[in-house]
């Protein structure tokens, strides 16, 4: 069933406007009397009945129920910037599979280095991509797009648990994750990786290298696999 998110609602009546009712209207072509689901980006979902269509789309509320497709754990991607278009898919995909917050962030080797304006333009695509990734796979929650920070300014904003997926080693995840966590980090690196100076500075500000294998990933790769992995291991996949 679509689904669309709206800010909090109060009372039994919505209005979609924008690109929502174009999307309804042209694209799904719904008509009223059909159904489609309305999420207020907070966990709320309201299962909700068409009564018009045109530039506005009126909806009124059948009913109300705690979305189900959250995962129980937090997860914080921390990824550093690749080249290319390479983290729009990561977005997209992180998304989908129930990432949290994705945090930019700028290492030693990343290619990509775009100034303040040129990287604001990118967090605004990189937030349409997770609306539009998690109305499609149903999701509850639109993740956290935060702003690019230094690998150093990471550490200020460390979750509970974070772990590093390093090229050169380090301990399987299930040794590391516990069904119980739920507030996880996840650092994973550009094209080139981190250098060991970056790995030793994160070890000392309590992340743990991790290992994906026996196989060097790529840098979109990677964070899917991790993520997969954790989420399989905290229960929720």
């Amino acid at each position: 069933m679509p689904r669309f998110f709206v800010p909090p609602v109060d009372g039994d009546m919505v209005l979609l406007d924008g690109d929502s009712a174009v999307h309804i209207s042209r694209s799904l072509r719904m008509r009223p009397g059909e159904q489609l689901t309305l999420s207020d980006g907070q966990g709320m979902d309201y299962q909700a009945e068409i009564l018009s269509v045109g530039n506005q789309v009126e909806l009124k509320i059948l009913s109300r129920c705690q979305c189900i497709t959250e995962p129980r754990a937090r997860l914080t991607l921390f990824q550093a910037l690749p080249k290319g278009d390479k983290m729009d898919f990561i977005v997209q995909k992180a998304t989908e599979l129930g990432v949290s917050v994705i945090q930019p962030v700028l290492t030693e080797r990343c290619v990509s280095r775009p100034d303040a304006k040129s990287m604001a333009k990118k967090c605004e695509r990189y937030r349409k991509i997770a609306l539009e990734a998690a109305q499609q796979s149903g999701r509850g929650k639109v993740p956290e797009i935060r702003e690019l920070i230094t690998l150093q300014q990471s550490v200020d904003c460390l979750p509970k648990k974070s772990v590093l997926f390093y090229e050169k080693g380090g301990e399987r995840l299930n040794r590391l994750i516990e069904p119980e966590d739920t507030d996880i980090g996840i650092f994973v690196g550009s094209e080139g990786g981190f250098s060991a100076a970056e790995a030793q500075f994160l070890a000392e500000n309590g992340v743990a290298a991790a290992t994906l294998g026996a196989r060097i990933l790529r840098c979109e790769t990677a964070p899917l696999c991790g993520i997969s992995v954790i989420l399989s291991l905290t229960g929720d996949i």
